[in-house]
């Protein structure tokens, strides 16, 4: 299975659903992968959903050490549950949109902030 080389192909293939990368045939991703790209903060960092929920890599895979680990959700019908990167619930939320703002606030300080693009 093909990863992607950057985060924004990453994105751009999780969300047409490209044939062979991780988890495109699972429909339940969908709604929470668009929501969580809508958000800047998330569609900064890698996407990688794996064993039931999106998480993020602030990096690529291969390269995130554990200490390195990020806020993540499962995906499935709602509600949604939000877990902190020590696998910690951080709580259950109705929405997507609920999901990504909690997932985003988990973030740690320096990937709070908005990236800049060159």
């Amino acid at each position: 299975m093909p990863e992607a080389p950057d985060a924004a192909t990453a994105w751009q293939w999780l969300l047409e659903r490209r044939p062979h990368t991780r988890s495109w045939t699972v429909d339940e991703l969908a709604e929470i992968a668009h929501a969580a790209h809508a958000e800047p903060l998330l569609r900064a960092l890698y996407p990688f959903p794996s064993h039931g929920g999106l998480h993020f890599l602030n990096g690529l895979p291969g390269e995130v050490r554990p200490a390195e680990r990020l806020p993540h959700v499962l995906y499935g019908p709602p509600p949604y549950k939000v877990y902190s990167s020590d696998f910690t619930e951080l709580g259950e939320v109705a929405t997507a949109e609920e999901a990504v703002a909690l997932l985003a606030r988990q973030l740690p300080p320096e990937l709070r902030r908005p990236r800049q693009r060159p």
